[in-house]
């Protein structure tokens, strides 16, 4: 690599893993000035392909192929961390600085040996603790060498907030696959702030609670508890990953005064005590505070609105971390902050958290070889885990396709079988269908544009679709959505006959479902394709999130608008229900050629789900109604926006009655699976509470 710390070029950058955090980290690139995005490295073509094409940049598949092919200067590692160590060895020696990701490397002393081969390859290594990079941040540093604090005598880091994965999955991501890989995934941002402000750490206990059992026995805890010290400093660190109120906060208490860091949403407050008189105390106190929090408010609010929404305090925190990385490239000198040492002494501090871990119970792992016969695509997923479960109580044993070898279900490994095969892979794919008596196609793309979906969802699920008909699979279950219904007229009844409609002014999801319907009943009728639709409704039951999008739009953990007034039956549906609907389909000969809307009896409204939460768990969450004419006007104005001023080609504008449809406003009619397959959804009101609410894990309970 040439030396560019006197050179006007800026440093090319290469991204290694093209994954969800890859696309902050591209962003941050372009409010860099002194780097440019200029390759993507990934071992899935498709990932890499998406990525590339979003920035205009080569991709590669290896990071061999990426060094040999001089692009880049610098690296970003966004890889599991598992993969971290042994990809930063391979670019110091290929003359790239690497800025890679938390956790750095899954120890302290694997984060030395990458230390130490930067520093004889003479490239710079720095850690991806972005939350440094928050500009509240800085400025909280400024007060503090200010003496604007006092004498400090205590910090405390705040991380509470929801962990998805660990009440619905995925389970087979490496987040989730040991206990310590949460403190070793979350705990980085907290001890980076101590350790940035006062120094290593001195762990002296840590406490665990709120356990939760997952699928197959292992056991996570939700709550984590670290004493430390930093010198004369009082370290608390609090890691809350139930559904909670969000809290990430960094507090600073010194003599003088108290400052507190909200560094998700950017804000920095300082509290001091005025030498009013004690009368007026209480009130200059809070009409300070007051003031403050309304210029932090105002602040964020204008810089947000003026980037429309680019310059979100999570995506500055990136762009942060990366121009203190850069302008550390061309001072030839790491920033501290994010430099070796630090990345050392966090990890150094993560390990020794661990060591105070206890010996958790192993999940009991069922020994035996299973012999499939009927595949599950998506079988890690909500619907999916539920569906392999009652196919092996059953009688069948089941391949499950998923992204790795693990799986949710090492207490009937003998019965099920965890496949990685890409759905890009198509002799692969085709060869692993061999001698299944069926195949349920349960996996779906979330995308942004209608180009990416006809090629990731409708793509995938023709790929299916003709792999199937390759390999003899008997029967091909694909799950579309009731989405793809105009919903928007509550005095429509919707059956199976019910045709969707025009489709092109539909939300992508609504449209893209629609679509592969429609190409996959054309194999039906042209090639034979033995082939049965299944369109579940609102799926409830355990496992399923809290935050499900079906009801409403989602403020954290605990506030939804709801898609209208919540009034009107939702079509609410459990997934054990689901799961023998979709059996039913496959046994069922006069299945075949036919689609079933699977929607439960009716039960509850919008409102009325919540309002069994709160009795039945004591959890009143704040819920508002939500005039569905007015969020199809702001998503109008949003349109505007990305069309004529971002000039984005790919936006795309649903009508007032997709928004409608959101609001589920037309009643189903389900006599037809319930008819012809015999399937009997729950009737009883108490049983279908107990079991989507009481038995659900909604909070990790």
């Amino acid at each position: 690599m040439s030396d560019l710390s006197a050179s006007s070029r800026p440093f090319r950058t290469a991204l290694i893993g093209a994954g969800y955090i890859a696309d902050w980290h591209a962003a941050a690139l372009k409010s860099v000035s002194n780097a440019q995005l200029s390759a993507v490295v990934d071992p899935s073509p498709a990932a890499a392909a998406a990525l590339g094409a979003a920035h205009n940049v080569p991709t590669f598949a290896s990071v061999e192929e990426m060094i040999a092919a001089d692009v880049a200067d610098a690296a970003h590692i966004l890889t599991p961390p598992h993969l971290h160590k042994e990809i930063a060895l391979t670019c110091f020696a290929g003359g790239l600085h690497c800025l890679v990701e938390k956790p750095v490397a899954l120890s302290a002393d694997d984060t030395r040996t990458m230390a130490d081969a930067a520093q004889k390859a003479g490239m710079i290594f720095c850690a991806g603790h972005n939350f440094l990079g928050v500009p509240g941040y800085v400025r909280l540093k400024d007060k503090l060498r200010a003496g604007e604090l006092g004498r400090v005598s205590s910090v405390q880091v705040d991380w509470a907030f929801p962990l998805g994965p660990l009440r619905s999955g995925p389970y087979g991501i490496w987040l989730m696959r040991e206990p310590k890989n949460l403190l070793l995934e979350l705990g980085p941002h907290a001890y980076a702030f101590a350790i940035d402000l006062f120094g290593p750490l001195e762990v002296l206990s840590l406490q665990l609670g709120q356990p939760v059992t997952l699928p197959g026995g292992g056991i996570r805890h939700q709550s984590w508890r670290i004493l430390a010290r930093a010198g004369a400093v009082d370290v608390t660190i609090n890691l809350s990953l139930a559904e909670t109120h969000d809290d990430r906060s960094l507090t600073v208490r010194g003599s003088s005064a108290m400052a507190r860091l909200d560094y998700a949403n950017d804000v920095l407050t300082l509290a001091r005590t005025s030498t009013a008189d004690l009368i007026l105390n209480p009130l200059l106190n809070q009409l300070g505070a007051s003031a403050r929090h309304l210029r932090e408010g105002v602040v964020n609010a204008t810089r947000q609105t003026l980037s429309l929404n680019r310059k979100s305090p999570y995506g500055l925190s990136f762009a942060g971390a990366a121009q203190a990385f850069y302008d550390g490239l061309a001072a030839g000198e790491a920033d501290p902050r994010f430099g070796a040492e630090a990345a050392v002494d966090v990890m150094q501090a993560i390990d020794d958290t661990l060591g105070f871990m206890p010996n958790l119970p192993a999940p009991r792992v069922a020994l035996g070889t299973p012999k499939p016969d009927v595949m599950v695509i998506g079988g890690t997923g909500f619907i999916g885990r539920n569906l392999t479960r009652a196919l092996v109580a059953h009688g069948h044993d089941v391949r499950v396709l998923s992204r790795g070898r693990t799986g949710p279900f090492g207490d009937i490994a003998d019965h099920v079988e965890t496949v990685p095969v890409s759905l890009s892979d198509t002799e692969a794919l085709t060869e692993a269908m061999r001698g299944m008596k069926a195949v349920f196609n349960l996996a779906k793309s979330m995308d942004d544009s209608w180009e990416a979906a006809l090629k990731n969802d409708v793509g995938t699920a023709t790929a299916i679709a003709n792999a199937a008909m390759d390999a003899g699979v008997g029967r091909l279950i694909y799950t579309g959505t009731i989405a793809s219904y105009d919903m928007s007229d509550p005095d429509e009844t919707i059956t199976e006959d019910t045709a969707f409609g025009d489709m092109s002014a539909r939300n992508i999801y609504a449209r893209s479902k629609a679509e592969c319907e429609r190409q996959l009943i054309a194999l039906h009728n042209d090639m034979g394709l033995p082939l049965t639709i299944a369109r579940p409704g609102i799926v409830v039951g355990p496992g399923g999130p809290l935050q499900h999008w079906g009801i409403g739009r989602w403020h954290g953990a605990g506030a939804v608008k709801l898609w209208g007034d919540g009034n009107n039956i939702l079509p609410f549906v459990l997934s054990d229900d689901i799961s023998s609907g979709l059996i039913a389909m496959m046994d069922h000969e006069d299945a075949i050629g036919r689609s079933f809307n699977l929607i439960g009896e009716p039960m509850l409204t919008g409102r009325g789900y919540f309002a069994a939460i709160h009795q039945r768990m004591g959890a009143k969450l704040s819920v508002g109604s939500g005039s569905l004419g007015t969020m199809w006007a702001a998503d109008g104005a949003k349109y505007v926006l990305k069309k004529h001023v971002l000039k984005r080609a790919d936006a795309q504008r649903p009508s007032l009655a997709d928004w409608r449809s959101r609001g589920h406003l037309s009643p189903f009619d389900n006599r037809l699976p319930k008819a012809l397959l015999g399937w009997q959804p729950e009737q009883s009101y108490e049983a279908f509470l107990r079991r989507a609410i009481d038995e659900a894990g909604l909070f990790g309970i």
